[in-house]
Formats: C-alpha cells, structure tokens, sequence
C-alpha cells in the first residue's frame, strides 16, 4: 500500500517516477492564465491569516461547503476567520476523492511543510502553525511565487483597466522576479444584453482610451487604442469568457444600427436587451472578428473559455454577487458556429495563435478534431486543446483532456497547464497535473506502447510541455 501523498504521489511506474523527478519536477512554471490580483502582487501583500489566503474568493471551496451543509454565515458571510477556517476543517473529511482533498493536502505540504491530515481534531494546530508562518520572511505573495519557481504569470486584466499596478511592480521588482503581464480581457465591451450597465461600461472606456464612443466605429477605435496599450506593457494574450461562438452574417451598416440601439436604450436608463436575439449574435460575430483582427495584427493569442452557464442562483446572485460559485457545465452545441468562425478568420488569413478551453467533457472530441482543421506552420501547434477548465482541472478531466489531445492532435506540441485561479496557494495544480502526465507517459512505456529506447525523448517532451512549449508559442 502506498503512503498518502507519498514523494511518488500519482506515480505508478518506476518510469513515471523517473519522467517526474528528472525532468518535469524541476521546470519553472509559466501561469499563462490566472485571476490572481495585480495590486497584491505589486504590493507583495501579506495575508493576515490562512482564512484569506486559502478560503477568500475560493468558489471552488464554498460550493464544498455548502453541500456539506454549512451556513453562510461561514462561508461568504461575517464570521471570524477562525470559525471559517473550523468549517473548513469539518467538510475536509467528507471531500475523499474530491480534487480539494488533494489539493488542499499539497498545499499544505508545499506551501508550510506541514503533513498533518487535516480535520476537526488537527484544525486548530494547523491554523495556528500557518498564521504564525505567514508573519514570516517569504509567505507574502511574491514569496509564494518564488516559492513555486513561477516564471511569469499573466493577470486578466479589461480593456479600460489603468494597469497601474503591472507598471510599478515592474519598475520595482527584484532582479529574478516572476514576470507579471496583463491578459487583454474585453468581455464587457461585448455585454448588450443590459444597455445601462453597457453605458456605464462605454464611459469607462472612453476615459481609458481618451476617445469619444458614439457609434460602433468609435467603439473598435477604443478598442484598439487600448489593446495598443496593453502591447506597450508586454501584453502577448486576449481572453474570452463566452457561453457559446457566434459566427452570424452581418453588415456594417447593421451592426451601427444594433449598436445605435443599445446606445439609446442606456442613455434611458434600461436594463433590458433592446434588439433581438439575432442582433445581438450578429453583434457579438463582428466584434469577436475585430478582436481577432487585432490579435492577428500583434502577433497574440486568443483564448476561449466556452460553455458555462453562469450564475444560476438568482437569489444568491443578488445577495453575493457573481463568481461565487454558483456556475455549471453548459450543453451549447457549439461545433458547427465555432468552425465558421474560424474559418472566416482563416480566409482573410487573420486567424491568430489560438487556445480552446471546452467546459463540457463531452466536447473534448469535437476539439481535438477541430483544431486540426486550422494548423498551419511554421507554428508548431497554432490552434491549442488548452488544458483541463474549471470543473475538469482534476484527475479525471486531466486525464481525458490528455487522452483525446494524444489520440487525435499532438501531445508533444501541447502548452501546457495553467491554474485559472485567484489563489497564490494554487500552484501545486501544476505538479498535480506534471505528476499525471508522466504516470500516463510512463505506463505507456512499461506496457510496450511505447518505446523504451525512446525515454530520452520522451523526457524531453515532459520538459516541453510543463514549460518550454508555453515559451515558445507565446513568444515571452
């Protein structure tokens, strides 16, 4: 039997455990796609206690929590951090094969050498041994970094974001410092479907990018000075959070006349979607077109992270606010728009480096045959399976993601993990997903699927995909 957690954790084969320990344990990480806070960086924030650091906008606990029957008053609500943390300990227990259970435990053994299992009667021991830690040298938030050997991380950061905190920490940041680059995330310049918060939302662009916004022209004008800007700064990826691809015929003067639309509707304070639903897929094809135009132009990549129906509990919505985890899976057939889309793109030849991040499994097929339609050199893996999201970053969802990239793209060619997350205790996601990928690597070879004589290169391909590969393709 196996101890828990053991140094060859998720390594099943002595050639698992040699691809892990020679060649993936020790690559930098590169987090190419993460929610963390710039101003906590830039400030090398110290948490005041575990309860911040570990529980504080972690949705992926709350929604733990709350099926294990916790209040919350412990969980989103005012309790102390102590009676949070508490809580946190009694749903331990009860999350056996959850990816917390894991996760959690990593966390704690990476991140304070602590090896306790932790539960009721181990919470208070453990709480106090990681407060009196975080009032040590190193367990700030650049600390966590050097900790993990992170590299680079990029933030998600909206078009009319000043990104005053990406400019000072890199005009004060250590010599061998992570990097810390903004992602061009403009969801919201997309978001008709409530003019008043769209106007507002107009507004804060147009002082960002010191230009007026009167019509659709003004808006793509906006739009560029701003992803100008972010270039300035090192930006190289844009991200899109979309619960299905549009890829609608349109003309110019229609989507002035949709825009015009929703102009007036937020000029008199209405929050409900003024045009059809037609329009408002039409409108999201030609901006999505011109922010791939703008992509391609600079040499960036574009990510999709697709399917989720977001904020399904109106009346926790209402009181808590978005991203707190009340989201789930989507069944969007997306297929037959997203081929268009990109097809579009590829016939102006302004389809730009691309990564797809499928929420629904059942997808991951579809994927793995879409982007072979769209590769062209001399990139190697132009149009990325990006890595197991949100609900399938765990053992499983890694594992599947790995399954169908290998069986119909190429494994080699793949950028790797990312954590998605807001926590700086995330990282061990990376390990987790390194250790699966050399099990998987490593029973292959033990099985005689593939060539032993061939390990030298398949240490190779470990160490390309846990951080050369991202390397390369982004151009950092």
């Amino acid at each position: 039997m196996k101890t828990f957690l053991d140094k060859d954790f998720l390594l099943n084969t002595k050639t698992a455990e040699r691809l892990y320990h020679e060649h993936a344990s020790k690559m930098p990480i590169i987090d190419y796609h993460c929610h963390l806070d710039p101003k906590m960086v830039a400030d090398d924030y110290r948490f005041k206690s575990i309860t911040e650091l570990w529980l504080g906008g972690d949705h992926y606990k709350w929604r733990a929590l709350r099926s294990n029957g916790i209040d919350e008053h412990y969980i989103t609500g005012n309790a102390s951090d102590w009676e949070k943390f508490e809580k946190w300990a009694e749903t331990m227990p009860y999350c056996m094969r959850n990816p917390l259970y894991h996760w959690t435990h990593l966390e704690l053994r990476t991140a304070f050498g602590i090896d306790k299992i932790l539960k009721p009667e181990t919470a208070r021991a453990i709480y106090d041994e990681c407060n009196e830690k975080l009032q040590q040298p190193g367990f700030t938030a650049r600390g966590f970094m050097r900790r993990y050997n992170v590299e680079l991380v990029c933030t998600t950061d909206d078009p009319a974001d000043t990104l005053e905190h990406h400019l000072h920490y890199a005009s004060e940041a250590e010599g061998g410092a992570a990097r810390m680059l903004p992602t061009w995330r403009p969801d919201k310049a997309m978001a008709i479907e409530n003019p008043k918060a769209y106007a507002d939302y107009l507004g804060r662009l147009s002082k960002a990018a010191d230009t007026s916004i009167s019509d659709y022209k003004g808006l793509v004008d906006a739009l560029q000075k701003r992803h100008d800007y972010f270039a300035t700064l090192g930006c190289r990826l844009s991200d899109h959070g979309l619960s299905e691809f549009y890829a609608e015929d349109y003309t110019d003067s229609e989507i002035e006349r949709i825009f015009g639309t929703v102009l007036a509707a937020g000029a008199r304070g209405e929050t409900a979607m003024p045009v059809s639903l037609d329009d408002m897929k039409k409108f999201k094809t030609a901006i999505l077109l011109d922010l791939a135009r703008m992509d391609a132009r600079d040499g960036w990549t574009q990510q999709f992270h697709y399917g989720v129906i977001r904020n399904s509990n109106t009346r926790m919505m209402q009181s808590i606010g978005p991203d707190t985890g009340f989201d789930s899976i989507g069944e969007w057939n997306c297929a037959e728009a997203m081929a268009r889309f990109f097809d579009r793109l590829e016939m102006e030849d302004m389809l730009p480096r691309t990564i797809l991040y499928p929420i629904n499994p059942n997808a991951f097929y579809m994927i793995g045959t879409m982007i072979g339609n769209f590769q062209k050199g001399p990139v190697k893996g132009k149009i990325q399976f990006g890595s197991g999201w949100w609900f399938n970053d765990q053992k499983y969802g890694i594992e599947e993601q790995l399954n169908a990239l290998s069986m119909l793209g190429l494994l080699s060619r793949f950028v790797g993990m990312l954590t998605d997350s807001r926590s700086f205790l995330s990282y061990p996601r990376h390990e987790y997903f390194r250790r699966l990928l050399c099990d998987m690597l490593g029973k292959d070879i033990e099985r005689g699927e593939l060539p032993e004589s061939e390990l030298p290169f398949i240490g190779q391909m470990v160490e390309d995909i846990c951080y050369n590969n991202a390397k390369n393709y982004f151009q950092f």
